[in-house]
């Protein structure tokens, strides 16, 4: 029983950490001191993606759904859990590419953003 538990939070961490990936972008708009959390992250969900890797997060689930003896699965999170959110057809390379260029530009927007908003401060460029 636990370590189906285990699984599950591994399952809600992994989620989590996507999102945060996509969209954590947003939370600079209120703390850009996030940047240095969110930027590596981000990174690391890109290089996934366009590698065609594995997070390390799922061979962790399927650890721990093996023993509480059930049955570990194959491919990566997105294609067992998200993929049949979104789409019916399975993962393939083009849509994992799709995916991180997509995850690119939103986080390339959201840090041009912010950018933009820190420099029509007052001050914020002081001459010398």
């Amino acid at each position: 029983m636990i370590y189906r538990l285990l699984a599950d939070a591994v399952v809600l961490l992994h989620l989590t950490f996507i999102l945060f990936v996509v969209f954590g972008a947003l939370l600079l708009l209120r703390s850009p001191r996030l940047a240095w959390l969110h930027l590596p992250a981000a990174l690391w969900g890109a290089f996934i993606e366009f590698t065609g890797g594995i997070c390390p997060l799922t061979p962790l689930e399927n650890r721990f759904r093996s023993l509480a003896g059930d049955p570990a699965y194959t491919g990566d999170f997105i294609e067992r859990y998200l993929m049949p959110l979104i789409y019916p057809a399975s993962l393939t390379r083009d849509l994992q590419l799709l995916l991180g260029f997509g995850c690119v530009a939103i986080n390339a927007l959201m840090y041009a953003l912010l950018c933009w908003k820190k420099c029509r401060r007052p001050g914020w460029r002081k001459k010398g």
